[in-house]
């Protein structure tokens, strides 16, 4: 599946925004752990109730490692940072069919995390982005999947680029739910359980602020 997904701020392709705030975990089916190569962990609340087949679709991704060491090949200052890609040129996705849209009146702002796609509206697969600031241009256009709860100074640490001459990547994706077994005091804790297990799947934690 060869695509040039782009985003540009007028145009084919363009991505989310989301607050930082503290993270709690209403719902650890819902809430993704996102360790970057910055040296921190961005923790994200997926939203099925806007977007169930592009959630059910991340998850089912996040679960199969897909997303482990695939770079952010597009990053644009005061707009977005685009991710997902695992020939990280912003042409290719996963083997798995692409989704219709689903789009809402959600509010896209800083942390918003959203679909990319090309110029047909069903046409997301695996690549997703998030705004740096305001992009409310981008409502009702791209899918809303989630919303940065935490972490998202991280996000602003991501090599910029288009593509960066280095860039940063996801070292691994988990969801909350997939974790056990662990006991960590501190969010700081969970990351860096995160970064040292990278291939193996971790349980049972407990997260404090």
């Amino acid at each position: 599946m060869l695509k040039r997904i782009i985003l540009t701020l007028g145009g084919i392709l363009i991505m989310t925004t989301a607050t930082e705030s503290n993270a709690d975990t209403p719902d650890p089916e819902n809430t993704l752990y996102m360790r970057l190569s910055t040296g921190g962990t961005v923790t994200i609340e997926m939203k099925p109730d806007l977007a169930p087949k592009h959630v059910e679709r991340i998850k089912e991704l996040t679960r199969e490692g897909f997303y482990d060491g695939i770079v952010f090949h597009r990053v644009l200052e005061d707009f977005m940072a685009q991710t997902g890609d695992p020939t990280g040129t912003g042409m290719g996705g996963s083997d798995k069919p692409d989704l219709e849209a689903e789009f809402s009146d959600y509010n896209y702002t800083r942390g918003t995390a959203g679909m990319a796609r090309v110029k047909n509206p069903n046409s997301a697969n695996s690549q997703f982005f998030f705004c740096f600031d305001d992009c409310r241009s981008l409502n009702g256009k791209y899918t809303v999947w989630g919303q940065v709860l935490d972490g998202m100074s991280e996000i602003d640490k991501l090599a910029k680029g288009e593509p960066p001459i280095n860039p940063d990547k996801i070292e691994k994706m988990i969801l909350a739910t997939d974790i056990k077994t662990i006991k960590t005091e501190t969010k700081a804790d969970l990351s860096e359980k995160i970064s040292e297990e990278t291939s193996e799947k971790i349980k049972d934690t407990t997260i404090k602020e």
